[in-house]
């Protein structure tokens, strides 16, 4: 072979070895390269399936239950239309923002948008948070978190804003304050680098939705008849039954993000248990004294505030701190839920402050106090004096940005429905459909 035919054969050998490395896209900033544990991918692959159940149905029955019947299908629109924005939105840009890598100047805020479209993304590749996992399994994952979020904050605005504004308003708030949270404490953002400890959502869902929700009801102002008309839940039965899939799914939003089928994820799953049951004993304790009668309502919505306080320790605290972490939770949202808003006179109408922002808040601050390096070693450092830095971040970025979000909503879709719509229902004026 001639020297110049053998210079030509090895540059097509070497062009074929080279080919697979050159049409794989390259590995992103927050890539690695899958080394697939079995188990784990199991586990978080049923984990993505309870937190789902959280949203539809859980959710939806949840808050379906404590309004009127002529708004029930309205409820549960509002929570179905936050799970089809949401899942198209992280595909495009929520995810990238959340846990990708922003320019140097503002990647402590939000990340960038290398992996929009999931550009990149394989069934090859890894988050390195959990290179045991297939990216698309930690995408689908998170993507379930940010999901229920904005539902979340439909609990304060229920039974009065348009349908069209709850989705603009779904839309944007899951672009400018969901994502940027995420990314500040989960994302490789300032919060997460300062040590704040979250380890299912307590700012990043919880205390993010609460306080937007106060801030939602502060804006739209009380329904009508508010404090003079019969404003009684339709159907407490929906509302036990929601509560019912709410705690089994949280098994897979606590447990899940230990992301792996291990002891740290036991630990989770009894102290999310063990802290719904405390706080719904204390809510109760704290009603029967108050009001001389205990409620089913306060039952259920005492299991949801220790489900909410438990969340950001459950994987930092060991069964004595998630004990007391529930049993000064229930009462916390008592609190928040029944007094703080008789005291205050504002209309959040099915609690989002009272349970998630005053839950999460009083989460995320024991977190700080009971966090033991015998359940995580990363609860090393761990301090409220840190935990009330994040919680003052996250609560600032999310009045702010949900106030701006609004006031978008009220220059193009308006907000409110008119009155007598509202006094209708809006079940047949925004959907043309009823309970009969």
């Amino acid at each position: 072979m001639n020297r110049p035919a053998a210079f030509a054969a090895v540059l097509a050998a070497g062009a074929a070895l080279a080919s697979p490395v050159v049409a794989a896209p390259a590995l992103l900033a927050h890539q690695a390269p899958l080394a697939l544990d079995p188990a784990a991918t199991a586990w978080v692959l049923t984990s993505t399936a309870l937190v789902l159940m959280m949203t539809l149905p859980g959710l939806a029955l949840f808050y379906g239950g404590m309004v009127r019947k002529k708004n029930i299908i309205s409820v549960l629109a509002q929570s179905t239309g936050a799970f089809a924005l949401v899942t198209v939105l992280w595909f495009v840009a929520g995810y990238s923002l959340s846990f990708g890598r922003g320019p140097a100047p503002v990647d402590g805020l939000i990340g960038g948008l290398q992996a929009a479209f999931l550009n990149g993304v394989t069934a090859q590749t890894a988050h390195k948070l959990l290179p045991g996992l297939p990216e698309l399994l930690f995408i689908a994952f998170q993507m379930t978190f940010a999901i229920i979020t904005p539902a979340l904050i439909a609990g304060a605005f229920a039974e009065r804003m348009k349908f069209s504004a709850s989705l603009l308003f779904f839309a944007l708030w899951h672009l400018v304050v969901y994502a940027p949270i995420c990314h500040q404490v989960w994302g490789g953002g300032y919060l997460g680098s300062l040590g704040v400890l979250d380890f299912a959502g307590g700012a990043v869902v919880h205390v993010n939705a609460g306080v937007a929700g106060l801030v939602c009801a502060l804006v739209l102002g009380p329904r009508h008849g508010f404090g003079r008309d019969n404003m009684a839940p339709a159907n407490l039965v929906y509302s036990a039954i929601g509560t019912g899939l709410l705690l089994v799914g949280w098994l897979g939003f606590n447990a899940g993000s230990a992301g792996a089928a291990d002891a740290l994820a036991a630990t989770a799953a009894f102290n999310t248990i063990l802290a719904a049951g405390a706080a719904a004993l204390g809510w109760m304790t704290l009603e029967w004294f108050d009001r001389k009668r205990p409620t089913l309502l306060g039952l259920l919505s005492g299991v949801v505030g220790g489900l909410v306080a438990i969340t950001p320790g459950a994987g930092f605290v060991d069964p004595k701190g998630a004990f007391f972490i529930g049993l000064i939770a229930g009462p916390a949202c008592y609190a928040g839920a029944v007094w703080l808003k008789h005291a205050l006179k504002y209309d959040d109408t099915l609690d989002a402050f009272g349970v998630h922002g005053i839950g999460g808040i009083a989460g995320a601050l024991l977190t700080g106090l009971f966090a033991t390096t015998s359940v995580n070693a990363l609860a090393e450092g761990a301090a409220v004096w840190k935990q009330a830095v994040g919680l003052l971040g996250a609560v600032a970025w999310s009045a702010v940005g949900t106030f701006v979000v609004l006031m978008i909503c009220k220059f193009t879709t308006g907000l409110r429905v008119a009155k007598d719509e509202e006094v209708e229902g809006l079940d047949y004026t925004q959907h043309g459909e009823a309970i009969h």
